[in-house]
């Protein structure tokens, strides 16, 4: 146990980074960056040497993601409400979708999406129709 000891202290400030919680950006980026070469190099394949190391670094990068990117909404009102709090926006501020009374039942679910206030949605946020679609 003291070689591998030895060897962990010596080499240490290149192996810290890979085994590491993100805490910026730059450090998420790079993580994933060497998990991708971890996983080339063979860490994808259960059975290889690197798998565990590609297993924690998965794990880090996953908490970072949970702790820092926002969801992804699940349906179109979700992805409205979504939107509209992003953008500091509320029901009558989106006059070319519908009224602030229509805007109030889309987003308690008493009516429905239809194609032109999909349309109109898509066109303000500038995101795919599909984000409002399921």
């Amino acid at each position: 146990m003291g070689i591998m000891i030895n060897m962990v202290l010596e080499h240490w400030q290149y192996v810290a980074p890979a085994l590491t919680a993100p805490q910026t950006e730059a450090d998420y980026e790079a993580l994933v960056e060497a998990l991708d070469a971890v996983l080339d190099a063979g860490g994808a394949d259960e059975t290889h040497p690197l798998a565990s190391l590609a297993d924690r670094m998965g794990d880090l990068i996953a908490q970072y993601e949970d702790e820092h990117l926002p969801a992804i909404p699940a349906t179109g009102v979700d992805a409205i409400k979504f939107l509209m709090e992003s953008h500091g926006l509320d029901q009558g501020d989106l006059p070319e979708v519908a009224s602030q009374g229509v805007m109030s039942e889309l987003l308690r679910g008493k009516r429905e999406l239809n194609l032109r206030q999909i349309k109109a949605l898509s066109t303000r946020f500038k995101v795919p129709v599909s984000v409002f679609v399921g």
